[in-house]
């Protein structure tokens, strides 16, 4: 079964200023991220059986549709169980339908749920034997933004690992073009995440305490415009690495919890 893409121009923090929406094929077909209505998505729309409505996460730049959508064809709208009034907050419609890890949404031969937490706690990926449906757990060029509060690096790590070892045809992202690749984009995605997580490290142990002061140490870029994501990705690798007991963390302030990195 094979997904047609649809690029929805939104506001997004992305650098593509876009958020894809993806359509399956076939009878009773499901529809996923519709950021925002358009033309183009209106057409794609009309032109397909559509029966259900799900999204990848509830961050604004894939929610913004849901509602008209799911008005316009009378689809059955799907959250995931646990996280359903937090879909309707982002959404502005209440679900008909919850779905788990596994569950089969009965579009054409069956869309099946795959948790991709860590970007977002209620993330999931949308499988069908063309591709992974995998909304902002991996770019085929640069990096996801993993960040406090709701982000989770170790969740995170963990979904790359999952993709990394399902392997599928193709990885369809919600911003930035198709990934054909997985297994290499996963394994770089994972070492960039490793190799931030070290220099954040390196960061403490030097004497870096507030999550200002250990980015000023740990990036040596250009954060004009993008030092609040900065900050947010650190605080959620000292989050990870205290759970992992390489510093210790009060939510303010770091420390080392050892000398050296393990």
């Amino acid at each position: 079964m094979d997904w047609r893409r649809v690029d929805v121009a939104v506001e997004t923090r992305a650098p593509t200023g876009e958020t894809a929406a993806y359509l399956s094929d076939g009878p009773d077909a499901l529809l996923v991220d519709p950021a925002g209505r358009t033309p183009t998505l209106d057409d794609a729309v009309r032109a397909t059986d559509v029966a259900h409505v799900a999204v990848t996460h509830h961050h604004p730049d894939h929610v913004g549709a849901v509602a008209d959508y799911a008005r316009a064809t009378g689809a059955t709208v799907w959250a995931r169980r646990g996280r359903t009034e937090s879909f309707e907050a982002a959404t502005g419609i209440a679900p008909d339908r919850t779905f788990t890890e596994g569950t089969t949404i009965p579009a054409g031969d069956g869309v099946t749920v795959l948790d991709l937490s860590g970007h977002a706690p209620e993330h999931v990926g949308f499988v069908t034997d063309a591709g992974v449906v995998s909304g902002d757990v991996a770019v085929a060029e640069g990096s996801v933004v993993v960040g406090a509060p709701e982000g989770d690096m170790r969740a995170y790590l963990t979904s790359l690992r999952r993709l990394h070892a399902r392997n599928p045809r193709t990885l369809c992202p919600g911003h930035g073009p198709t990934i054909d690749s997985p297994r290499a984009v996963c394994r770089g995605l994972i070492e960039h995440r490793l190799e931030r997580e070290r220099g954040v490290w390196e960061a403490v142990a030097s004497g870096a305490a507030t999550p200002n002061a250990i980015v000023d140490r740990a990036y040596e870029k250009d954060l004009t415009g993008v030092r609040d994501l900065a900050l947010a990705t650190v605080r959620a690798h000292l989050e990870k690495l205290a759970v992992d007991g390489a510093v210790r963390w009060d939510g303010r302030r770091a420390r080392p919890a050892r000398a050296s990195r393990r």
